[in-house]
This record gives C-alpha cells, structure tokens and sequence, in this order.
C-alpha cells in the first residue's frame, strides 16, 4: 500500500517510514521543517536504500495539502504524525497549539472525504488521560481534565475523528504514546530537532555532552516512591512497529467506519530518577544532577496497560530500557561529533 506520512522527517514520523519501507509500503511525506532536518531523508535512505519524497508543506494550509493528493493520486491511508508537541511550550504558547494541531487535523481530515482516503492513524498522546486515578490506566478509563494545551489539542483531535467517521466512512486507529526513546540501530536517523528540547532524554544527554551545567529534576515532592515523576519509556522502533500493525489491522477489518484506541507504551512505570540511574548504568558514567521545582503542565504518574495493542494488533515491545538509553546516547554522540 502507499502511505502518506505527516511530519515524516521529524522523529517518530521517520522511524516509522523506515519500518514501512522495510516491510514493503511506499512511503511519500509531508514534513514542513519547522523542527526538523532535510538531512534524514538521507539517513532513511541510509537504511533502506530508498529515497522517499517530501513535500515542504504546511498542513494548515488546505490548498498547498490538496495539491499533494493531487499529484499522489493514489494514496491509500495517512499516518497523521505532524503537530507541535512540548508540553512547556504550549503553557507558554497556546494559541499556537491549538491552531497549528486542530487546524492541520481538520485539513487532513478534508482530504481523506475529497480523495476518497480509506484509512488514518493517529498520532495521539498518554497526555490525554491527564492526572489518572487508575494505574496502569487503560483504554476504557474516564479521562482526567488535560494539564496543558498540548494534551488538550490531542484529546480535541480524538473527538474530531469520532464525529467525523459518523459522516465519512473512514477506519481510524488512534494510538496513545507514552514516552519514545531511543534510536534506529543503525544510528543513521535519531531523534534530532532544531528546536531545544525540554525533555528528559534530549536534557539527560546534552548534561552528560557538557552542553548543560546540570540535569534539573522537575519536581522532587510528588506522591511517589522517591518524589520524582513517573512515567513509560517506550523505544521508538516500537513504537514505528505499532503503526505498521495498525495499518495491517485497518485493511483487514470489514466495516467501513471504526474507531479504536491503543495504548503505547512498555507498561512499567520508571520514575525520572530511575531513569538518571538507568543512564549512568547503560553507559557507564556519571550524570551531574539537582532536584528542582515542579513544571507546570507535568501530570504526576502515567504508565501503560498495553494489553490490548498486544492481543489486537500481535504487538510486543521489544527494547529494554537500558538498550534505549545506550541507543540515545551513541545517537547523540555521533550527530555532536560531525
């Protein structure tokens, strides 16, 4: 089948095409480089001896995404993964979110009626669950209110899908990702932005790169085992296997609209000390850190019940946390040695 791909150059995006190319898709993407590098197309060609086409687009312009569909005619399904996506960012700018996410979803969604676009897989968040009551949450459990725009833009699009199918046959899988790590293992593409990412990975590594004095914890005095927040690491070739299972199981299914959930994630719960530890064992150095003060938009604890993606979708993570952190780390090494 032939895939468009959204935010096909950025991290996840480009993991993912390079697991769609190897299992025999073609792969065209969109991707308008506002926080990302020409520089991984080279890369996914790198891998998979592919050269797969871009088209500097912005989704919020509806004209400039028809004309795509127009000259990729014959477009079978899309992986929606383009969208802004720090939280800190959308306290500070969420006006920017709410526009750059909605709009572009809408945009697409357009396309799928006028092109007559079969089948979607979106790119959603475990942000959406908010504060959970319930863990591991699971698909089914009742959403807490949303700590940030961003989570807001993600739970927004998800209904936007659902009362969109009700008028437009169209088969959805929307995939709720925890958190992605990690890099390819042929360090050719990684991830990489031009934009100074306030995550934790991006934030562990450039400490131990010299790039920063300290790693600031956010927050040491919440509610759990060591006061540091909680979450679920996931490696990025995971998660980029996740979406070819989806696509497999879209195409299978009968009906002509429906709508499913997935969690993505490992299921285990680490904390951001855990994870400094973790660092300091894959690699075998010392990271300098310090406890901080909390981060607005930042929930307390998330982590996954992946049983269903595991029993729908035949999926299984396959990366330990510790292959994650030596993966990120020799990612990082390499790109600030060139």
């Amino acid at each position: 089948m032939k895939f468009l791909v959204t935010g096909g150059c950025g991290y996840i995006g480009s993991h993912t095409i390079v697991d769609l190319l190897e299992k025999g898709h073609e792969v065209v993407s969109i991707d308008n480089y506002e926080n990302c590098f020409t520089s991984v197309l080279e890369g996914i060609q790198e891998i998979t001896g592919k050269r797969v086409k871009n088209y500097d687009v912005d989704l919020c312009d509806l004209n400039a995404t028809q004309e795509v569909f127009n000259k990729e005619s014959d477009i079978q399904g899309i992986i929606h993964f383009a969208a802004k996506k720090y939280v800190n960012e959308s306290v500070e700018k969420p006006l920017d979110y709410y526009h750059n996410n909605i709009e572009g979803l809408i945009n697409v969604l357009s396309c799928c009626k006028q092109f007559n676009i079969k089948h979607l897989v979106f790119s959603s968040s475990c942000s959406v669950y908010g504060n959970s009551t319930e863990l591991p949450v699971h698909e089914e459990v009742e959403l807490a209110k949303p700590e940030s725009p961003y989570a807001h833009t993600k739970l927004i699009g998800e209904q936007l899908i659902k009362d969109f199918i009700k008028t437009c046959p169209l088969k959805v899988t929307l995939l709720r990702y925890f958190n992605p790590i990690g890099t390819h293992k042929s360090l050719h593409i990684g991830e990489r932005a031009k934009q100074a990412s306030p995550n934790l990975i991006p934030r562990i590594i450039g400490t131990a790169l010299g790039q920063y004095e300290s790693f600031e914890i956010a927050g040491s005095d919440y509610p759990t085992t060591d006061g540091t927040c909680v979450r679920d690491y996931i490696h990025v070739m995971d998660i980029a296997d996740a979406h070819t299972k989806a696509v497999k199981w879209l195409v299978a299914e009968t009906d002509e609209s429906i709508c499913e959930v997935f969690n993505l994630g490992s299921g285990n719960g680490v904390s951001v000390l855990e994870m400094v530890k973790a660092f300091e064992r894959a690699n075998q150095l010392k990271l300098n850190y310090k406890l901080s003060s909390r981060r607005e938009g930042d929930v307390v604890a998330i982590y996954a019940d992946n049983s269903k993606a595991k029993k729908v979708l035949a999926w299984n993570p396959q990366y330990s946390l510790e292959e994650m952190m030596r993966s990120a780390w020799e990612w990082d090494k390499k790109v600030n040695s060139q």
